[in-house]
């Protein structure tokens, strides 16, 4: 007796899916011309998906998007992995209707993801390599720790004030010394001991943390993948070994952004505008942006505008007419400037240029 197929076949089919990523779980939402839709939840997982997909569209061209967040670029990796195009999109690239904006909810992200998708609207953001991920998440540890370790120098400090412990005069200017340690260590406040002596131990694991981390990220400084371009991006005024190993680590690659104000855009170095017909505004800087970059380069071009003339007079100019937090963007933008020209010419920069 015969019996009769149900299965289809897809393909040249183009098959747009649309992820909301949840850490246990994905909303999905199948797209496809000209009004199929589907919308499905199943659990964190590509595999799943890709079995899902041949079961139910077999030989098609699987296509999927889903926004940068939490769930980062694994997701991305094991789908491109397993044959299915991936991209990764800023949340904020996502064309959102009004509608979705007051009614959010997870089938509707799904939905609206695959829907931009199939019409060609989003625009994949960077994804860098495993290796440069690896690299990345070890110095973003080293501010971690140092962050922690700033944390607990002033839970002590407080602790101190707190509980009426004066510091001696003679070490009020050396917090942090082997002096300063070794009196924490030894001092008598009877009940208030047990206390500090937890302080304390905390301290010494965090900063022979740092110190470990620090080691570590001095050594992959020195690599041949970053060795060239440390000494580069170091010969510039305020650009400190940090600064340059965060800056190749977080870029990867500077060249794939093809002018200094893309690059500018990126890190969130670009004000804010309002225009509405004559009328323009022009605000603070936009709070899009690459934060973790953005507050290292503030941080050198303090630096720089004490080590280099030029960007200190220009930096004095520039206070004339508008606030400090204001004119050291100004000059950060010319720290950047200075970073992108040497790492695309491959010269190291000399004192002078602007």
């Amino acid at each position: 007796m015969q019996t009769q197929s149900t299965q289809f076949d897809f393909t040249g089919q183009n098959i747009y899916v649309g992820i909301d990523t949840h850490l246990k779980s994905w909303n999905v939402t199948v797209m496809m011309d000209p009004y199929y839709q589907k919308t499905f939840s199943q659990n964190a997982n590509a595999r799943t998906l890709l079995n899902h997909l041949e079961d139910h569209y077999p030989g098609g061209n699987y296509f999927s998007a889903y926004e940068a967040g939490f769930a980062g670029f694994m997701p991305h990796y094991r789908l491109m992995e397993l044959g299915i195009q991936s991209i990764v999109v800023n949340p904020a690239d996502v064309p959102t209707t009004g509608k979705e904006k007051v009614q959010k909810n997870d089938s509707r992200d799904s939905q609206k993801i695959a829907r931009s998708l199939k019409n060609g609207e989003l625009t994949p953001i960077y994804v860098p390599s495993l290796e440069t991920l690896a690299d990345r998440s070890l110095v973003r540890l080293r501010k971690t720790v140092a962050r922690d370790l700033a944390k607990t120098k002033v839970q002590i400090k407080s602790f101190l004030h707190c509980n009426g412990i004066d510091i001696p005069e003679g070490l009020s200017n050396e917090n942090w010394t082997r002096n300063f340690i070794k009196w924490l260590t030894e001092i008598e406040i009877g009940a208030f001991r047990d206390t500090l002596d937890g302080h304390l131990g905390k301290y010494h694991y965090v900063y022979a943390q740092k110190l470990g981390i620090n080691r570590k990220v001095k050594t992959l400084s020195a690599t041949p993948r970053y060795k060239e371009n440390m000494e580069l991006l170091q010969s510039i005024p305020g650009v400190g070994y940090i600064t340059a190993i965060t800056f190749l680590t977080e870029i990867e690659n500077i060249k794939r952004f093809k002018s200094l104000d893309r690059l500018c855009g990126f890190i969130g170095l670009v004000p804010s505008t309002n225009s509405s017909g004559e009328n323009e505004r022009i605000g603070e800087i936009t709070p899009r942006g690459h934060r973790i970059l953005r507050d290292i380069l503030i941080e050198a071009s303090w630096k720089a505008i004490g080590k280099d003339p030029a960007l200190g007079t220009t930096y004095s100019r520039l206070g004339h007419r508008m606030k400090p937090n204001k004119a050291i963007i100004r000059i950060t933008k010319k720290i950047l400037s200075r970073m992108r020209f040497v790492l695309n010419n491959r010269t190291r920069y000399e004192l002078g240029y602007k």
